[in-house]
């Protein structure tokens, strides 16, 4: 697990850097440095959807981010550390203060970096909730005039066009997308939404349909009272845990709350630790988290549905998100 986070701050936080300039410069190995300490932090708290609300920063990052902060008023012109000190914040959740960073970067750059403002628009999106907001649309279509095949600016760009109206400018978007090697866990939710959008016939997505490896396909869907109470799009995060042992989650998977009602197939390859699999355990806690906030920690706010599954139950089952973390 520990590992498995690692790897993620590495591609999260170092790839964008290292795209651009093609060698693992100071300044990338920093920021992966950066975000594995936090990462380190995070590790005891993943899969654990009664851990109390807040982001909990320890004083040796707040030392940190301070420090860099003081060390750019002398140094206003450092574009590196201004991006630097954007991620560092944007991983804290202080997501005002990582705009302001970004917007900083930006002014150096003269908006001429495709990934300074694909990075300031998804904070932009971050900050409000998972929208996309006029301004991150504004600064997405000019990161692919860029970049033309920019993923994150495509995906976030046809969501907005979609959002508006504009489903064959989404759909144009989406292809690109898929043509660029979208990961497998994603490539199915955007070719349903490329056909829906293109009038073309789409797969029922409440009719469950077993993979090899299987272990419980999880029809998935909201309340009314929850799907009132979020505004905008959101991260879900569905968990099968060991009730009996805290600590890591046996398996996740992680959606959009746009994409629901749907369905959802849990099985070994979603282990979170090699050798720990699902078909192992006669029976676990499923969990459906909306996080607010996009993160893997529970938050006061957030919207979930649990139960408890066992081996000799029937593989498709329903589960409602329809409780509020208090």
């Amino acid at each position: 697990m520990l590992v498995a986070l690692c790897l993620l701050a590495l591609f999260f936080g170092v790839w964008p850097v290292y795209r651009h300039s093609s060698r693992l410069t100071p300044l990338p190995a920093a920021i992966f440095a950066f975000i594995v300490v936090l990462s380190v932090s995070l590790y005891n708290y993943i899969g654990n959807p009664g851990v109390p609300s807040g982001a909990g920063t320890t004083p040796d990052t707040a030392a940190m981010v301070t420090s860099l902060a003081a060390k750019l008023e002398d140094n206003p012109d450092n574009v590196n550390g201004w991006k630097m000190l954007a991620r560092s914040y944007k991983t804290l959740q202080q997501f005002d203060a990582a705009v302001n960073a970004y917007e900083r970067a930006m002014e150096i750059e003269r908006g001429q970096n495709a990934q300074t403002l694909v990075e300031l628009a998804l904070v932009i999106v971050d900050r409000d909730g998972g929208a996309v907001s006029t301004q991150a649309e504004a600064l997405l279509e000019t990161a692919l005039a860029l970049d033309p095949n920019d993923p994150n600016s495509l995906f976030y760009s046809g969501m907005a066009a979609a959002r508006r109206g504009d489903t064959d400018l989404a759909a144009d978007r989406w292809e690109i997308l898929l043509g660029l090697n979208a990961p497998p866990e994603i490539r199915d939710s955007l070719q349903q939404k490329i056909s829906e959008w293109r009038g073309e016939p789409a797969q029922d997505e409440t009719t469950p349909i077993e993979q090899p490896g299987s272990v419980v396909l999880v029809n998935l869907s909201l309340s009314a009272a929850a799907r009132a109470a979020i505004s905008g799009d959101a991260t879900v995060y569905i968990i099968a845990r060991d009730p009996a042992q805290p600590g890591p989650p046996i398996a996740v998977a992680r959606r959009r709350m746009s994409e629901l009602p749907m369905v959802v197939e849990l099985g070994d390859r979603d282990a979170m630790i090699p050798g720990r699999s699902l078909s192992g355990f006669a029976q676990f806690e499923l969990l459906a988290r909306i996080s607010v906030s996009g993160n893997p920690i529970a938050e006061s706010g957030d919207w979930f549905g649990a139960l408890i599954f066992r081996s000799g139950d029937n593989k498709a089952i329903d589960l409602v998100i329809d409780q509020q973390t208090p």
